[in-house]
């Protein structure tokens, strides 16, 4: 499936110059979005993932249907502040400042098979944080899965050493 027919392209947003790629649009088309969601879950289950792991918020809306459909766990990374029990946290560089993630410190166990799950891949910054946590967890990052792909801000470069999936590319 063409998967990029149902991307809407929002120019300008969330400030001028940039071309936001807008998943909700997949998303609202059931068949379209069974589909993408279909095909990260057979790059998770060739991975033979125990864990699916998702960075908040739209890595809930792709990480939460991929571990129902492998009957995995799945385990949201968030914000500060937002997670109720004792975390581990990671933080991050921004374009334009610093952010921090955070992980139950119960919530991966050592040698666990995990595949991260988001949206987007842009700079890789987030989902770098994230592996830092899973890996102070002791978990094994078998696979990363994206719905888009940013290729021209080079993410990929910064996941070297890790099997990275995109349902497609902006080049």
């Amino acid at each position: 499936m063409d998967f990029k027919q149902f991307i809407t392209i929002v120019e300008d947003y969330p400030k001028e110059g940039i071309r936001f790629k807008d998943i909700t649009t997949l998303m609202q088309n059931g068949e379209a979005y069974k589909k993408a969601i279909d095909e990260m879950v057979q790059f998770a289950s060739q991975k033979k993932a125990d864990v699916i792991v998702g960075p908040e918020a739209r890595g809930f809306v792709v990480g939460c249907p991929m571990s129902y459909a492998l009957e995995a766990g799945f385990v949201p990374v968030r914000k500060p502040g937002k997670l109720p029990r004792e975390v581990i946290s990671q933080g991050y560089g921004l374009e334009y400042g610093k952010d921090e993630l955070t992980l139950h410190r119960d919530s991966i166990h050592k040698g666990q098979r995990v595949v991260i799950a988001d949206d987007l891949l842009a700079t890789g910054g987030t989902i770098e944080a994230t592996i830092k946590l899973v890996e102070q967890l002791g978990g094994e990052v078998v696979g990363i899965a994206f719905m888009i792909e940013l290729g021209y801000l080079n993410g990929r470069e910064r996941l070297k050493g890790y099997d990275v999936f995109s349902l497609m590319t902006y080049n």
